[in-house]
């Protein structure tokens, strides 16, 4: 038993200071928020995570959000749907990446990079006409202090102003730094990964200072292909598809929102 928790370790490349957890199964991209996890595989088959293991629910998707405002999944053909009641509700619009997490309202990109958000007043609407945000990103995110998203030359920026009713918000800042996707946490916390698959941290994100000052690099090794945050777990999928859990401190902004 010794031995193969030892080969885990080394095969995901998760250093022993972090006391990462090597989860069952391999998925492709995951999802954690408000106290729930979901994910996809590489088949697209749709799992969450229920009872200390992965549960499938019927249907496919290529990519699963889950946040305040709902749980949600765009397929291969970028189709969106909005579970309810365990059963995936077909809505109006196309996008190939998807985020539940702002403050009760969603957001996503298309295949054209085109930004859009949905205010919380059209959630439950299955005809709807998505607001367009300015600019281009690959990869768009939102929490409570505001959304972050990053475009295909891995620039990275910040979204100021956002809110339930007005979810385009005013206006976007460069920030420095270099990242292939970024994610928002519940409690506005801020993780990324850069294109030659490091994890990082944005440190002193407040409400004063929702940008916070920089990116700090996690004591993890090998190459990495996403990541997620929520309550008090940090979880990444390796480049091999390999899910890991990590315990990470609870931000403080859970005491300061």
């Amino acid at each position: 038993m010794l031995l193969l928790i030892l080969l885990q370790v080394l095969c995901t490349g998760v250093t022993a200071e972090m006391s990462c957890t090597v989860m069952p199964g391999k998925l492709k991209q995951l999802d954690a928020g408000k106290g729930e996890v979901f994910g996809v595989s590489e088949d697209d088959k749709v799992y969450f995570w229920h009872l200390n293991q992965w549960t499938q629910i019927a249907g496919n998707g290529s990519h699963v959000t889950v946040g305040p405002a709902g749980i949600w999944v765009v397929n291969k053909f970028n189709l969106i749907y909005r579970l309810q009641n365990f059963e995936w509700i077909r809505v109006s619009g196309l996008f190939k990446q998807i985020d539940a997490g702002g403050d009760t309202f969603l957001a996503g990109v298309n295949t054209e990079d085109n930004i859009y958000c949905l205010n919380q007043d059209k959630l439950t609407e299955t005809a709807v006409t998505f607001t367009q945000i300015e600019g281009k990103l690959m990869y768009y995110s939102c929490g409570p202090l505001g959304c972050w998203g990053v475009n295909n030359v891995y620039e990275i920026y910040y979204q100021k102003n956002v809110t339930q009713t007005s979810c385009k918000g005013t206006r976007s800042v460069r920030v420095s730094g270099s990242l292939a996707m970024v994610e928002v946490g519940t409690d506005g916390s801020v993780f990324g990964v850069n294109q030659y698959g490091k994890v990082f941290r944005r440190v002193a994100i407040s409400p004063k200072n929702p940008v916070g000052t920089k990116w700090e690099g996690l004591d993890l090794f090998d190459s990495f292909k996403h990541v997620s945050y929520d309550a008090g777990f940090l979880w990444i999928i390796a480049e091999n598809g390999r899910v890991i859990r990590c315990p990470y401190p609870e931000s403080i902004l859970s005491s300061l929102l």
